[in-house]
């Protein structure tokens, strides 16, 4: 038997693992397709979204404690870099937390995991600007 104390759940357990990273990433790119509210960052992606969603699964799934596949199919995600060639200021940021929100919403995570998760993603979101102001 060991001493140390068991690990809280991680974000990705508390919220129901695959299933509920999936509907999250799914509902949020639906929401980026159809709000006009989010017509800058529709604008940034393919007309084909089924790759992003792929890769925004496999990161969120790591990133939230749950199986590191972007890490085992891409390598460390660099997401600075990779977001670099888009144009990402404060507009582009508010509008991917205006999708991320209400999917979260939508998707009936509890409202404290919501409230933690805003404080997180906005934090990544707000990093991934490159646009003067």
């Amino acid at each position: 038997m060991s001493d140390s104390p068991a690990s809280p759940p991680t974000p990705y357990e508390r919220m129901g693992g695959d299933e509920t990273v999936r509907a999250l990433v799914d509902r949020f790119y639906h929401l980026m397709d159809t709000l006009p509210e989010a017509r800058d960052i529709r604008r940034l992606h393919a007309e084909d979204l089924s790759g992003a969603r792929d890769k925004l699964f496999d990161f969120l799934s790591g990133w939230l404690g749950g199986p590191q596949r972007y890490v085992e199919k891409y390598g460390h995600p660099r997401l600075r870099a990779r977001h670099m060639p888009f144009p990402i200021g404060t507009r582009e940021r508010d509008q991917w937390m205006l999708c991320m929100d209400r999917a979260m919403r939508d998707v009936g995570l509890p409202a404290s995991l919501q409230r933690e998760l805003h404080q997180a993603f906005y934090r990544v979101a707000d990093f991934m600007r490159n646009q003067p102001e």
